[in-house]
């Protein structure tokens, strides 16, 4: 698998490219109406922080003017304040989780769509041009959509604070005058400068002591998905890895993986260490810093304690603001991490479904499958095959052999339209019903129905046919299991899910058949009583079939052989050459 580098650098552009195609959805209305309100609630928690602010200084000086009253009064206040803050707050984040898993159900359903789409996903496995696309869709899309909504609404927040309190601070601390040398100099709102000063320096000294961990979060993430990928892979293949004892090397692979998974971690708990101490030391400071440096005016009698504690909240609040990208750096680089995975994987999604294959597959209206002028090619360019031409007429049976490597399944593959190597034409009939089964068939874990219904809906066939070719493909066991819920990759021996096949076969009853050693699994006499079954029940359709047993030659009337082509200084390349089973004579395809 290609190794994936971190971006250290951030382009808006390709976050705009991200997040945009929501907000101009079919649910734009609802989300708008959604953010709307959290920005409104987000701007009512400012306005009352502003009300907090202003209360500090009235609660204050009744206290050092000892009026019980104002001081009653303002208990009062206080609770009525509180009370709204908290009904705010708490529909802030119940409506902002509500936006959150709306945009990141429309994601994951576009992403799956694209992904599935074309077969974008098998394309990007052969190319392996994105890793771990289960984590990219089910994880970062998460952390992009809470991400986004988390920093944006934040630093809006952080914004309006910051101009709300502004003015308050300006006011309210007033100047500050002290000798330097034998002038005097004055400082007009001299708490805000500070305040600036202060978050500054921070600001600046927490992005150099953090900048790594924007690597190390999008490594981790990669390491992560890599060493749950090697879990489940021991999972989908137990019965192979207990035959082979391969415990050893599993346990080795997944010491490996897991491996970098603590080495990566120790590097992110360093950098995070460190960066909790400029931060925390930061936070702790903040809280007496306001104090320290409003104390000469307090002491020298030019404001009152209500003054001094104002002062105190609202610089409180200007820190607080300034220093939002302080307190959330953190999540920052996770977010970022998530959004350079996500764009890598986008584009190459968005490469695989915009790829125009070598061999063109074209449904139209001729009478049967042409092949014209077919060359295989493998991923890497090198060429498998020499220019092929061939057809399939309804009714046919033929048999496909050759050595291992030459092209056969690939030639399946082209005529299915997955695989885009090569050059050439394929024309297929429009209305032709095409069903290809492979060697080892894909069971999607669900009902036992489900699984043989794939890929049509579970219900598509009714319960007497299914059973009717159970018993017909030596599977009568399996009929009282249709409605079992199970993995039953893992559950039905190879055999098992061979006459499976064979019975997916049957209840799709296609216009074209093939078998890409689709009965390598069975005993001889099951394999020759699953092709008469075929002929009998499929007799117009079109049988071809990959296959190496000798038996199998003669339920098909043509025979394609691949074989090597040029001389033995030439990389390998194949032809094919038809003839008719059981005559000697051939020519090349």
């Amino acid at each position: 698998m290609k190794t994936q580098n971190a971006k250290t650098d951030l382009d808006w552009r390709s976050v705009w490219k991200l997040v945009q195609p929501y907000w101009q959805s079919e649910e734009k209305w609802q989300a708008c109406g959604l953010l709307a309100a959290v920005i409104a609630l987000a701007l009512g928690m400012v306005y009352l922080n502003v009300l907090f602010n202003d209360w500090n200084r009235d609660f204050y000086n009744a206290l050092e003017t000892k009026n019980f009253t104002v001081f009653t009064a303002q208990l009062w206040r206080f609770s009525l304040l509180a009370f709204i803050l908290i009904v705010v707050a708490i529909y802030k984040i119940y409506l902002t989780q509500a936006l959150e898993i709306r945009w990141r159900a429309w994601m994951t359903h576009q992403y799956m769509n694209e992904w599935l789409e074309n077969q974008a996903y098998y394309r990007i496995e052969q190319a392996s041009t994105a890793d771990n696309p289960d984590q990219r869709i089910a994880e970062d899309l998460k952390f992009l959509t809470s991400g986004s909504l988390s920093l944006s609404l934040g630093l809006l927040s952080s914004v309006v604070t910051l101009v709300s309190f502004v003015s308050i601070l300006w006011t309210v601390s007033g100047p500050i005058s002290f000798m330097l040398g034998q002038s005097q100099w004055t400082i007009p709102g001299y708490m805000l400068w500070f305040a600036l000063a202060y978050a500054g320096c921070g600001s600046l000294l927490v992005a150099w002591i953090g900048k790594p961990l924007v690597r190390q979060n999008f490594n981790q993430q990669r390491f992560e998905a890599d060493f749950r990928f090697g879990l489940i892979r021991i999972r989908e293949n137990a019965e192979a890895v207990a035959l082979y004892s391969g415990e050893a090397q599993e346990k080795n692979q997944l010491t490996q993986r897991f491996a970098h998974i603590r080495e990566n971690w120790w590097a992110v708990m360093k950098t995070t260490k460190r960066l909790n101490v400029a931060s925390t030391f930061y936070a702790q400071f903040a809280i007496i810093f306001p104090f320290l440096v409003g104390a000469p005016r307090y002491f020298s009698g030019a404001i009152t304690l209500g003054g001094l504690m104002q002062i105190a909240s609202a610089f409180g609040q200007v820190q607080s603001a300034l220093s939002w990208f302080i307190d959330a750096f953190a999540q920052l680089a996770e977010w970022k991490a998530s959004v350079n995975r996500l764009s890598e994987f986008h584009a190459a999604v968005s490469k695989a479904r915009g790829e125009q294959a070598g061999i063109s597959v074209i449904r139209n209206n001729v009478g049967a499958i042409l092949i014209e002028q077919v060359s295989l090619q493998l991923p890497d360019g090198q060429a498998l095959t020499m220019p092929l031409n061939a057809k399939v007429l309804a009714g046919q049976r033929i048999l496909v052999t050759g050595p291992s490597g030459c092209g056969k399944s690939t030639l399946f593959r082209a005529i299915a339209g997955i695989w885009p190597y090569g050059e050439g034409f394929i024309e297929i009939p429009a209305a032709t019903n095409i069903l290809f089964l492979p060697q080892r068939s894909y069971l999607p874990i669900g009902t036992l129905r489900a699984a043989i219904s794939y890929p049509a809906a579970q219900d598509a066939y009714k319960d007497r046919a299914i059973e009717h070719y159970l018993q017909l493909c030596r599977l009568p066991h399996l009929m009282g299991w249709l409605n079992d819920t199970d993995n039953w990759s893992g559950r039905l021996s190879p055999g098992e899910q061979q006459r499976l096949a064979f019975v997916r076969a049957l209840l799709t009853r296609p216009d074209v058949l093939f078998l890409d050693e689709a009965s390598s699994a069975l005993d001889a006499d099951t394999e020759q009583v699953l092709y008469e079954l075929l002929l009998d029940e499929l007799p117009n359709a079109a049988i071809i079939s990959i296959a190496h047993r000798p038996v199998v030659a003669k339920y098909h009337a043509l025979h394609w052989q691949f074989e090597a082509y040029g001389d033995e200084q030439m990389a390998a390349r194949y032809r094919i050459t038809a003839s008719i089973v059981g005559k000697s004579g051939s020519k090349a395809a």
